[in-house]
């Protein structure tokens, strides 16, 4: 019985979770269950080992880039809740003003929403107003003078937008003294123009009486006084009929 049942591996000596499904399961013969979990671990270890060299790397990198400003990983001011609030406000200002230039009250307005205090505020802005940094007299003169350019803008809209931006009327009056009355009406010129090339048909009394509302209106979005307005549509609508060789319809 003894014998059988060895035979048969049933004995003491049997292990069933270890025999090799393909019958390989003699003395010292590795089953395919412990051949696929050593190569596992064998693959876990290759990769760990892989990737704590790429992290020192990494890390070494990382602490060269950081040389001089704050050490590599930790958060900045405006992350920190433990920040000093006054750096925290700096931090905001500096990225404000690389981004674009900024008046004083735009500046307070984005601390306000970044939940600084304001004494806070008015000490950071007071000393960048100190060190010239921020400076509502020269943003106001380069504001005029790049959306005069850009946009075509009067000093009708640009005082209005100045005034948003919380430029009192002094400093606003210094900055549109920029633009003359020469430099308006050339500018509106040239805005009717533009949008009348490749435009007929201006004989015709009503097309025209369209025509002129519409670019008035357009002129007085931008800032520029409707009399001004009227009478550089008029001028140009005058210009392109004669350049057809077209006869206006008589005004009854």
């Amino acid at each position: 019985m003894t014998a059988s049942n060895t035979g048969a591996g049933t004995g003491p000596g049997f292990l069933p979770w270890s025999l090799d499904p393909d019958g390989d399961a003699g003395p010292g013969a590795e089953s395919r269950s412990s051949r696929e979990s050593r190569s596992s671990r064998e693959s876990h270890s290759a990769r760990g080992s892989r990737s704590s060299r790429k992290s020192g790397r990494s890390s070494g990198a990382g602490g060269t880039r950081s040389a001089g400003s704050r050490p590599a990983g930790a958060p900045s001011p405006e992350l920190d809740p433990d920040a000093d609030p006054a750096a925290v406000a700096r931090a905001i200002v500096l990225r404000q003003l690389t981004n674009s230039p900024k008046s004083r009250l735009q500046l307070a307005r984005k601390l306000a929403e970044r939940h600084v205090p304001d004494d806070v505020a008015e000490a950071v802005l007071d000393r960048f107003e100190e060190v010239k940094l921020v400076d509502d007299a020269d943003f106001a003169d380069m504001w005029v003078r790049s959306r005069s350019q850009n946009r075509k803008l009067a000093k009708g809209a640009l005082r209005r937008e100045l005034a948003d931006k919380g430029i009192d009327d002094a400093t606003a009056a210094g900055a549109l003294a920029q633009l003359s009355d020469a430099d308006e009406e050339s500018a509106a010129r040239d805005l009717v123009q533009r949008k009348l090339r490749g435009t007929t048909g201006f004989a015709d009394r009503a097309e025209r009486d369209k025509t002129t509302r519409r670019l008035a209106s357009m002129l007085a979005r931008k800032g520029y006084q409707p009399s001004l307005a009227f009478r550089i549509v008029g001028e140009v609508l005058d210009e392109a009929v004669a350049a057809t060789g077209a006869e206006p319809e008589p005004d009854f």
